[in-house]
């Protein structure tokens, strides 16, 4: 569950609103100067794991910091840049939101299609699955296997 902070909120307010939030949600406001003091707090206070986010009149992220110890980077065998690792922890985000929203993700050899939860799995159908647009960087393990010149 996200925790929202108010508007003008002190940092004392601000540092209660992070504590009190789940463990899963993000800390969420919608300003700016708050968003800015709650990232001091974040430092200041050595919290870590605290996810941070900036949303617009519709609930929709439009910044996001999340909170690491300096050592906490990537391990030192992972071929991903720091700003790689930070897209697929937004990526990650995104999935815990479907997760939320009651939606499954199901890839089918080379295509990624989403659907309600509610569906069982003997109903999947083009009807109610929706296809996701991949962009390309999603691959059936089947592909990737037998043909590594897709990637």
């Amino acid at each position: 569950m996200d925790t929202y902070l108010e508007k003008g909120s002190s940092y004392g307010e601000i540092l209660e609103g992070i504590k009190s939030c789940d463990p899963d949600g993000a800390v969420c406001c919608t300003d700016e100067p708050v968003f800015n003091l709650a990232k001091v707090v974040l430092v200041k206070e050595k919290l870590v794991g605290i996810t941070l986010q900036l949303v617009d009149e519709q609930g929709y992220a439009t910044r996001q910091v999340t909170s690491k110890k300096p050592s906490d980077d990537q391990p030192s065998d992972s071929h991903l840049s720091t700003r790689q690792t930070a897209v697929i922890r937004a990526l990650e985000k995104v999935l815990q939101h479907c997760k939320k929203e009651g939606i499954k993700l199901i890839g089918y050899s080379d295509e990624l299609v989403a659907m309600p939860v509610v569906v069982s799995s003997d109903d999947v159908s083009p009807a109610v699955a929706l296809d996701i647009d991949t962009h390309g960087v999603y691959f059936g393990a089947d592909s990737v296997i037998n043909n590594n010149d897709n990637i």
